[in-house]
Order: C-alpha cells, then sequence, then structure tokens
C-alpha cells in the first residue's frame, strides 16, 4: 500500500515516542506516530460503527 507522505516538523515529547515505539513494537518515531494515528482512526471507526449497529449485529464463532 503506498502512502502519501509530506516531510512535516512537529515538536514531539521523545520520551512518549520512545514510549511508543516499544508498546507498538516499530523501530522508529516516524513508526510510532504512523501506527498510532492508525489506531486512533480505527478507533472511531468501530466506535461509529457500534454507536450506528450496536446491539443488532450478531457475532458467532467460526465454524459453530
Amino acid at each position: 500500500m503506498k502512502m502519501a507522505v509530506k516531510l512535516t516538523s512537529i515538536r514531539l515529547d521523545t520520551r512518549l515516542a520512545d514510549e511508543a515505539m516499544q508498546v507498538l513494537h516499530v523501530k522508529s518515531r516516524s513508526e510510532a506516530v504512523h501506527a498510532a494515528l492508525r489506531e486512533i482512526v480505527a478507533l472511531e471507526k468501530f466506535k461509529n460503527l457500534m454507536k450506528k449497529h450496536g446491539g443488532k449485529l450478531k457475532f458467532e464463532a467460526h465454524g459453530k
């Protein structure tokens, strides 16, 4: 998957970014920022999906 990339400058808490690198198992601060952004976007989409369909979806185990 090709992503659009633009060089930008931000103030970053390096200790927090380094901790995020460890938690997210990535090798650079840039990867940590990208992974964190993907996670927060996915979480928001999930929350919106649950608001829209909460209690209306039926989940079943595979093979049952």
